[in-house]
């Protein structure tokens, strides 16, 4: 399912438009209730539920899930992060997808389609205005495979989930994994970044520049 995407890992070229000329994404649900969750936790589950609709067994050949994941996979894996919370949270839970949650965080990941043809119940939930206060979750675990994020770009919550989900899938793919690793999230400052970027190991994101970022910025990377 992922294995086409190991080419694209640091890539700058534009990929083309979608050959049947429909803009897919998927839908990535943030649960934010009042008072919300962390940004590191929301973040770490919105890798990990991006990811988890690609290795499920209903995305392989043969499953309900494959025409809809495989044909998004071969396009720009876009991803739109909208938020929730109470009924409307609850609401989502019905469409096909995968929740993940860590701590007290939860995302939910939804089979990706056109963009022009979501379920109610998912276009009326915001998409602008996503944000949390950046948050201190100290070293990550020794072991786990890290997706830092470039702080100084300041991307709202909703647009670094959509980039974390990204980086979980492009390191999937390189590395051929089958089941979901527990990824951490950290940010990363100017002089660490740059130190990141210097590894030729590094499974790097460039984002597209719909949104808040230019064409070809580097958003975050995984080691």
């Amino acid at each position: 399912m992922l294995a086409s995407l190991a080419d694209r890992v640091g890539a700058a070229r534009t990929l083309p438009p979608e050959p049947d000329g429909v803009v897919r994404a998927m839908p990535v649900v943030l649960r934010l209730e009042r008072p919300p969750p962390a940004r590191t936790p929301l973040l770490e589950a919105a890798a990990a539920a991006a990811l988890a609709v690609c290795l499920d067994a209903r995305s392989g050949p043969g499953g309900e899930w494959h025409h809809a994941v495989s044909t998004w996979v071969g396009g720009r894996i876009r991803k739109i992060a909208r938020r929730a919370r109470g009924a409307h949270w609850d609401a989502v839970q019905a469409l096909p997808g995968v929740t993940w949650t860590v701590g007290d965080a939860q995302v939910r990941a939804l089979l990706p389609g056109p963009v022009d043809d979501v379920p109610r119940v998912v276009s009326r939930l915001q998409i602008a205005g996503t944000d949390l206060e950046p948050d201190d979750p100290g070293p990550p675990p020794p072991g786990d495979p890290v997706i830092w994020v470039d702080a100084a770009l300041e991307m709202t919550v909703g647009k670094a989930a959509a980039q974390v989900g990204h980086a979980a899938m492009l390191y999937a793919a390189v590395h051929r994994l089958g089941r979901v690793p527990a990824f951490a999230v950290r940010s990363a400052d100017p002089r660490l970044w740059a130190e990141l970027c210097a590894d030729p190991a590094a499974v790097t994101v460039r984002d597209a520049g719909f949104t808040e970022v230019a064409p070809g910025t580097v958003t975050c990377l995984v080691r």
